[in-house]
């Protein structure tokens, strides 16, 4: 008999304000983690624990990795997409917006994260993990759908 198939869950907080007329966005840049090292990436993301909700994900993910508390999290879009033709590199990504937050944004592993910054949302970094770079585009032209599929054909 076949094993049932499965996917991964994970949740992303995207991190944005507005500062002189501009929406910025709060990006880490990775690093250690042996998967898109050298990109910027989402401020505070991370699959989804055994027993987990997906929003308690995100919420643990934002304290543990930028020492964050009291978010106000508004769901942006879920995302399910394929990574190469293996089964087993499909995930389901749950994409939220923080609103509101308490405390300054900082970098608390610094093992996986080299360095945090806010840039325009309007001129992201060359280099940002391609699927996140998907949202963050969309997101910032308006144009997000509340389910996406990336990496099944091209037009992801």
């Amino acid at each position: 008999m076949q094993s049932r198939f499965r996917v991964i869950p994970a949740a992303y907080v995207l991190f944005v304000r507005r500062r002189d007329d501009v929406s910025e966005i709060l990006l880490q840049l990775r690093s250690g983690t042996g998967y898109m090292d050298g990109y910027w990436a989402t401020a505070a993301a991370g699959h989804v624990e055994a027993g987990e909700s997906v929003v308690d994900a995100a919420v643990r993910e934002a304290a543990e990795e930028l020492g964050v508390s009291g978010l106000e999290l508004r769901p942006l879009c879920a995302m399910h997409r394929r990574q190469g033709q293996d089964p087993i590199g499909q995930r389901v990504d749950y994409f939220f917006l923080a609103e509101s937050w308490s405390g300054e944004p900082t970098i608390r592993e610094p093992g996986k994260c080299a360095d945090l910054r806010w840039y325009d949302i309007t001129a992201l970094p060359d280099r940002v993990v391609p699927h996140e770079s998907y949202v963050m585009s969309r997101y910032q032209q308006g144009a997000l759908e509340p389910i996406v599929s990336y990496g099944f054909d091209s037009r992801s």
